[in-house]
């Protein structure tokens, strides 16, 4: 890991490999490390750049950031005052990962010259209904009392799938070792800031970049038809469903993500 001071947070990201810049935004509650397959990967053609995201792994957040909440739009501004520092000026392969989708949609939105091809990876377009929200806002209120275990215990049985849950303990020991290592404060902040998220559906149709849009085939998250329906209104999209894989792709099937991602970033080269 690295790191680099932006204003008052310190942000912790591999950089890794020489190549097309490929950057790879985690999901919540997770960091960097939930990549590593793809890093394996892709770093032996590709720059790849993964983030620790604010409050995350091993990058700090302000004093403010678990009562306020981090919006998506302040988590795409940090990963592009990133790139900046390090002197990445060309425009990048994003790929966003659950969280990290909705913050790619929004670094859409505020740098579209600094993006070159978009990964939108078992995630969603639309917004939180009232319910959802009132259920993130209430959970980010009671991780600063409880700590992460009911995070944890909550969570599992949604990232992964059943068979994987049941037959793969070292999947399951890697994926609660990530979460038991998020702050209380990191998911406090991240959970308001997803509560507030906005719709970004009628954004799609509007997006030029090139697309691929990967999905678990057990996602019970963001289910194969959302994200289906969110490539048929991209307009340059390829679909592609993973199987033997619930929400967490990228560590219950790395070699499908891996073949779909060298090959797609090979035809974008």
């Amino acid at each position: 890991m690295k790191s680099i001071q932006l204003g008052t947070i310190k942000l912790a990201y591999q950089d890794q490999g020489t190549g097309p810049v490929v950057v790879l935004l985690h999901g919540y509650p997770l960091d960097s490390r939930m990549w590593e397959p793809q890093i394996e990967a892709l770093s032996k053609s590709c720059r790849v750049i993964a983030p620790d995201l604010r409050g995350f792994g091993q990058s700090s957040q302000s004093s403010e950031d678990a009562t306020n909440g981090v919006s998506m739009s302040q988590y795409a501004a940090d990963v592009a005052e990133l790139l900046a520092a390090i002197s990445v000026t060309e425009p990048v392969i994003l790929c966003g990962f659950s969280m990290g989708g909705y913050i790619l949609w929004q670094f859409l939105r505020q740098f579209p010259e600094r993006v070159k091809a978009i990964v939108p990876c078992d995630t969603r377009a639309i917004a939180d209904s009232a319910e959802a929200r009132q259920g993130r806002l209430k959970t980010a209120g009671e991780v600063m009392k409880s700590g992460v275990e009911p995070i944890i215990t909550a969570m599992l049985p949604k990232l992964l799938s059943e068979a994987t849950r049941h037959s793969r303990l070292d999947i399951v020991a890697a994926l609660t070792a990530i979460m038991n290592g998020c702050s209380p404060a990191a998911i406090a902040a991240s959970l308001r800031g997803m509560a507030d998220r906005p719709d970004v559906t009628a954004d799609l149709p509007k997006i030029t970049q090139p697309a691929l849009v990967l999905v678990g085939a057990e996602d019970v998250i963001s289910s194969p038809d959302e994200m289906r329906g969110i490539a048929e209104k991209l307009p340059d999209a390829e679909f592609v469903e993973i199987p033997a894989a619930g929400h967490m792709t990228t560590l219950e099937n790395p070699a499908a993500v891996n073949a779909a991602l060298l090959d797609f970033i090979k035809r974008q080269s």
